[in-house]
């Protein structure tokens, strides 16, 4: 027996209806996600009439700061890490940005005693604050890959106020 004109239409509309509503939702969370993650995925900053120049970041939802940033241009997403000496980015990641590998050695970490490489990031870029010529540490397994480690060889020349929940970063 024939179905009645337009009943498969009316399927193939609920079909898509449901599906568009799956893809909105995976959009939205996806998103929700992403900004507890990350909350400072556009620092920005101001510059004040002195030049000094001011970036203030959130804390995220697991209590750490985290921000996009760049690195010689290239867009990378940075974790504050006081207790790192260096700038430290994984070997997947120096060899996208091409960074020149120099003296092997050994460095303690939170996972123990790993090799490691020293090199120089030409530009590292924070919202408003630029710094040139940042020692960094070249980790060949750094997890995540795409994550860099914003240590003190860029934090120690910057002031630093943290205050529920916000830290404040002054380039003088």
């Amino acid at each position: 027996m024939a179905s009645p004109p337009g009943q498969g239409l009316g399927k193939g509309m609920i079909f898509a209806a449901w599906f568009l509503l799956l893809a909105l939702l995976t959009l939205f969370f996806g998103g929700v996600l992403e900004r507890r993650e990350n909350p400072n995925s556009n620092p920005g900053g101001r510059v004040s009439e002195q030049g000094v120049r001011e970036v203030v970041l959130e804390r995220n939802a697991q209590g750490h700061y985290v921000a996009s940033g760049t690195i010689n241009g290239y867009p990378v997403v940075f974790l504050l890490d006081t207790g790192a000496t260096d700038v430290a980015v994984s070997e997947a990641l120096a060899d996208r940005l091409g960074l020149e590998k120099r003296g092997g050695a050994f460095s303690h970490t939170a996972n123990g005693v790993v090799a490691v490489w020293q090199t120089t990031l030409d530009r590292v870029k924070l919202g408003v604050i630029e710094l040139r010529n940042v020692r960094a540490t070249i980790l060949p397994d750094l997890k995540p890959a795409d994550q860099v480690l914003l240590g003190m060889s860029f934090l120690k020349k910057l002031e630093l106020i943290q205050r529920d929940g916000v830290l404040t970063l002054r380039q003088l």
